[in-house]
């Protein structure tokens, strides 16, 4: 079939595998560019590995620093008249490289909150890889069914105490105007911080050390974006902003729980990018728009693989890892620099419907939007018919 961007809302309902595999190849490229990586983790087990910084952890570990990777996520395959997933074709790629390079590698398709995903990921650790050295948790879901209950909990992106009326970018209509999102009550924010928060990252790690895969000095970290004033009302003082906090109580409980193998839990604050999830949430496409605007006009401008090398490299597996006032691993310094977010605030205040395209980056937010279904990727035919079936090899049952 020919394949052409289908645009709801904030959302793309299809995918394109040969843009998606340009785009996995692209941020091998880039890792393999880098040099190799010091110090780096030997059998790495990503939680969320389709997309995004889950996606992006997966290439550095292993096309950086030549690691075993075991992935989880939840993807959708295609079919002869239905694209599959981004993720989906992503993996299928990540697979392929893989295969050419030499790299073990294997994949698990499912729900990874669940029981039956942990036990499968035992299971596979157990039998080729013996124990994992570096657990990476990079999930985003918008609900988690609690796999001893059975309870289903669904996240909401609201203020905590007042509404927030906000400036706002509204991607549908290319304007700008304004959004009102209500308070949250205690049952918005408990939901939120049961599926977004630290609970599942730390299951999976007393799951790996009951089942005795984890190393001795292992390292795992999960990803947040903390961000400052401009996102405080729905990023930081919001339902998202207390399943942070609760990914610092789960750091402290992880530590606790491992000192007898010296494990090292990283909470690691990432750079505002564009990803399926930051899409969804109100300010952040107007904030990026304008941040990526200010960023490459200073050159400092960082994607998704330029964040985490650089991560793995300078923190993670770094000499000297750099920490920020809350402990974790600072990789977003450049972005919160008091400089660069003063000349956000000025875009915010001033941009208007008009002046979009002069004073923001909206362009090029736009066009990472469409990368990440592989759409608008140098060096592809988008007339071309493909097909939109493609299996993903070294798939676990």
């Amino acid at each position: 079939m020919v394949i052409k961007p289908k645009i709801r809302g904030f959302i793309c309902t299809n995918a394109h595998p040969t843009g998606c595999s340009e785009h996995v190849q692209e941020q091998i490229n880039y890792v393999k560019q880098q040099g190799v990586l010091k110090n780096a983790p030997k059998n790495v087990l990503v939680i969320g590995a389709s997309t995004g910084y889950g996606l992006a952890s997966r290439i550095t570990a292993a096309f950086g620093g030549g690691a075993k990777t075991l992935g989880i996520f939840f993807e959708k395959e295609g079919t002869e008249r239905k694209t599959g997933s981004a993720g989906w074709y992503n993996t299928a790629a990540f697979q392929e490289a893989a295969d050419e390079a030499g790299l073990w590698s294997k994949n698990i398709n499912g729900d990874a909150f669940s029981n039956e995903i942990k036990q499968k990921a035992i299971d596979t650790i157990k039998a080729d890889l013996g124990k994992v050295d570096c657990i990476i948790y990079s999930l985003a879901s918008p609900r988690r069914t609690d796999p001893n209950t059975g309870e289903v909990f669904s996240s909401t992106l609201k203020p905590i105490g007042n509404a927030v009326t906000t400036k706002n970018l509204n991607t549908s209509k290319r304007e700008i105007d304004e959004i009102t999102v209500e308070a949250a009550n205690q049952d918005d924010i408990d939901n939120t911080i049961k599926v977004m928060g630290g609970e599942d990252w730390e299951m999976w790690i007393d799951a790996l050390k009951e089942a005795d895969v984890l190393a001795d000095n292992f390292k795992t970290t999960a990803y947040t974006y903390i961000g400052k004033e401009l996102t405080w009302p729905i990023y930081g003082h919001a339902t998202i902003g207390k399943a942070k906090e609760d990914l610092d109580r789960a750091t402290a409980a992880i530590k606790e729980s491992t000192k007898d193998l010296n494990g090292e839990a990283y909470v690691s604050s990432l750079n505002a990018v564009v990803t399926q999830a930051s899409s969804a949430i109100p300010i952040m496409p107007l904030y990026i728009s304008a941040l990526f605007k200010v960023m490459k006009a200073d050159g400092t401008y960082e994607g998704t693989i330029e964040q985490i090398q650089a991560l793995f490299s300078e923190n993670l597996y770094g000499d000297n890892p750099r920490f920020d006032e809350g402990g974790h691993l600072f990789q977003n310094y450049k972005e919160l620099e008091d400089d660069v977010q003063a000349r956000v605030q000025a875009v915010w205040d001033s941009v208007d419907t008009s002046s979009i395209d002069e004073l923001t980056d909206y362009v090029g937010y736009h066009n990472e939007f469409l990368r990440l279904f592989g759409f608008g990727i140098d060096g592809v035919d988008y007339d071309q018919d493909v097909d939109s079936v493609k299996p993903i090899a070294n798939m676990i049952d």
